[in-house]
């Protein structure tokens, strides 16, 4: 009974170790490709629940979502031949699983090898195209979108690798060339300074100058029209006076006389000399007759 008992169990063992060994699951994040004897039968296994023959067939698995490149930061030369340090990272899936394995024999940190070295070279490539300032200008988002599209192409049809976006971190200058650059970008600025204010020294003073015109010019046509008006004023003034003074005459030296006397016996000491018979007294002499 005990041998017995032993014999279901090691078949029970076998049996799991066989199932164990024939069935197998491709997940919703993974990517498979089936191996017999090393060489690729079915380079992409659906996902869900499998059976293989043990010990002949194989089965490789590979991540299929986005995964992420963080490379070592790089020296590239511009245009100018000024080294900068680069920092940058690159996102990327597999596509192809034969071509993925045949590459890379399925391995990540070897296809981000790959990868990398691809991606250094088309960045040294567009950085000796261009100058320092479009480097870390606007138009380093679309030299990372031309090497994204070439790139492409190559790790696509090379490793079977879909390149999804290359990005830079960060751009520094070697420390050995950094205080010349600030230095000179200082300069620049300073220059850019003086030009700015001299123009506008230049803009303020001919704001200043037209201003200057434009008052002397109000200035002038004010006094002109103050002038007229006052002129048309005497004239009416003297017209009306005139018109009333005509009227009577005599009832007009009359008030000559008196404000003339106003004036000058205004002051108690006051010494006037005139001859009593004159004509200043004409309205007095006539008073003290009656």
């Amino acid at each position: 009974m005990g041998g017995r008992n032993f014999t279901v169990v090691v078949v029970l063992l076998g049996l799991i170790v066989l199932a164990m060994n024939s069935l197998y699951i491709v997940r919703e994040t993974e990517r498979g490709v089936l191996l017999k004897f090393g060489e690729v039968v079915d380079p992409d296994i659906s996902v869900g629940l499998h059976i293989k023959t043990p010990f002949v067939h194989m089965v490789r698995k590979f991540e299929r979502r986005i995964l992420t490149l963080d490379a070592p930061t790089q020296r590239f030369l511009t245009i100018e031949k000024k080294p900068l340090d680069v920092d940058f990272y690159a996102k990327w899936k597999v596509i192809d699983t034969q071509k993925f394995y045949t590459a890379t024999n399925g391995e990540e940190g070897r296809a981000e090898g790959l990868l990398a070295q691809r991606i250094n070279t088309g960045l040294r490539n567009k950085f000796g195209e261009r100058t320092f300032h479009e480097v870390v200008s606007g138009e380093r988002d679309l030299l990372m979108t031309d090497l994204t599209r070439d790139l492409n192409q190559i790790t696509t049809s090379e490793f079977g690798i879909q390149l999804v976006d290359v990005r830079v971190k960060r751009i520094d200058l070697p420390s050995q060339v950094s205080q010349s650059v600030f230095d000179r970008m200082k300069s620049e600025r300073e220059r850019e300074a003086r030009e700015h204010r001299s123009t506008g020294r230049e803009l303020a003073e001919k704001i200043r100058a037209t201003a200057d015109r434009q008052r002397t010019v109000i200035g002038a046509n004010a006094y002109r029209d103050s002038e007229v008006l006052r002129g048309e004023g005497d004239a009416l003034a003297a017209s009306t006076y005139a018109a009333a003074y005509n009227r009577d005459p005599e009832f007009y030296s009359f008030l000559r006389s008196l404000s003339a006397y106003q004036s000058s016996f205004s002051n108690k000491g006051d010494l006037l000399v005139v001859d009593s018979k004159s004509e200043f007294f004409r309205y007095l002499k006539q008073g003290g007759s009656k």
